[in-house]
């Protein structure tokens, strides 16, 4: 049987997911993380730019600056990780999963006074809010950390589409205070490109199953026969590896399916 493919916020939970040792929840006042750390922003930019914190333990966005809204298109409201990993260059989403898995496997191994001496950064292409793709400088940098745990990063990202228009992603690991720093990183290991476990159709069926409607209504509002919305349903639960809707609810939220 065709193992099912992950979606790519799927596969890359998994990487980040390595990052966390145990499941204690460390909490912190936000405003004064930003304000402790606004001196990482103070970098010369190449174009525009926005930040973000990543809550690397629950695996989700916690902050977005407006600005966002100037490079995407987006308001920070209709941002979440799921969403953002989705409007990824399709063919770049290898290289985000590779550079992400060589990130936290480089993390694992610094000792606890060196785990703020790094700055990781990669670049991919995105679709924003218009359906063009930009470019941008995807800069991490930890800022949430004990010598157990990695609990939160800085994210910047930078408009660079008018200094890099073509070729393929590129990874860097830049040290600070004295740290080596490793340009141009070669990634050797092959990480699959399988990120989407359902096809459109059964997507489109998963997401009114989570909405609570029964099979009637879904071929209704779709256009299709009760029977072909029954074989989807099934495929549904089968590549998800659950028996129930309501299991299936669980594990789409857990996975970031919704």
């Amino acid at each position: 049987m065709e193992k099912p493919k992950k979606t790519l916020y799927q596969a890359a939970t998994e990487v980040w997911g390595k990052a966390i040792l145990n499941d204690k929840l460390y909490t912190k006042n936000l405003e004064l993380t930003l304000e402790l750390h606004k001196k990482l922003l103070n970098i010369f930019q190449a174009g525009k730019y926005y930040y973000m914190i990543f809550n690397v333990s629950q695996m989700e966005l916690e902050f977005i600056s407006p600005n966002i809204k100037s490079v995407l298109g987006y308001e920070p409201n209709e941002i979440n990780a799921f969403f953002f990993l989705n409007q990824i260059h399709t063919d770049d989403k290898p290289y985000f999963l590779n550079f992400e898995n060589k990130l936290t496997e480089f993390l694992k191994d610094l000792p606890l006074e060196k785990r703020g001496c790094y700055k990781f950064q990669h670049d991919y292409r995105i679709k924003t809010k218009n359906n063009d793709y930009v470019r941008l400088l995807h800069q991490i940098i930890p800022i949430d950390f004990d010598e157990n745990n990695y609990y939160r990063s800085l994210v910047l990202h930078t408009d660079i589409t008018h200094i890099k228009k073509e070729g393929i992603p590129c990874f860097s690991i830049i040290g600070f205070d004295d740290e080596p720093s490793y340009y141009n990183v070669e990634i050797t290991e092959k990480l699959s490109k399988s990120f989407e476990i359902f096809t459109k159709r059964e997507k489109e069926i998963l997401k009114c199953i989570l909405e609570g409607k029964n099979s009637k209504t879904i071929a209704e509002e779709l256009f299709i026969s009760l029977n072909t919305v029954n074989n989807h349903r099934k495929n549904i639960l089968c590549k998800a590896e659950v028996h129930t809707s309501l299991e299936l609810l669980s594990k789409s939220i857990k996975e970031g399916w919704i």
